[in-house]
């Protein structure tokens, strides 16, 4: 499926391709949380790194979180000029991009169940969904975001 993203303020738009855009994972680590995580939470979907375009690159910043172990090889792109969070990038993985959800402008299909992670993180104010379906947990799933959309045998639209 085609993702189509952008910043509030218009200054970067991008596309990339992705065989994982339903947007099912709550992240509730303290860096998403803080990063794009309005509700407690942050939604990262996962596409092809190569099929990435960008207009107006000169307008990203990258972040780098600091973590208890040191600095994190996770690039956090924004908006420079809005601070919009628009993607998720780590060299550990280079085939790998992660779109946050709320930077895409086409629609997502909705997830038959949602799944909670880094559980451990959450603020206390923070409404974990609990639907039937649903999976909690303190850490990381125990499935990717691939192995989710096979077991859900999610197909892109044509």
């Amino acid at each position: 499926m085609k993702l189509e993203g952008s910043c509030h303020c218009g200054a970067v738009r991008f596309t990339c391709e992705s065989s994982a855009p339903v947007p099912y994972q709550r992240c509730y680590c303290s860096i998403c949380r803080k990063q794009q995580g309005g509700g407690g939470y942050a939604i990262n979907l996962g596409a092809d790194a190569d099929t990435m375009q960008v207009e107006g690159r000169e307008n990203v910043t990258v972040y780098h979180a600091e973590m208890e172990h040191g600095t994190s090889s996770g690039e956090r792109h924004f908006c420079s000029r809005c601070g919009s969070g628009l993607w998720l990038f780590d060299p550990t993985w280079p085939d790998l991009i992660h779109p946050f959800a709320s930077a895409i402008d086409n629609d997502l299909p909705e997830p038959p169940a949602i799944t909670s992670l880094m559980l451990d993180s959450k603020a206390n104010w923070a409404e974990v969904h609990d639907g039937p379906g649903d999976k909690h947990f303190d850490e990381y799933p125990d499935e990717s975001l691939a192995e989710w959309h096979t077991r859900h045998e999610w197909k892109a639209p044509s």
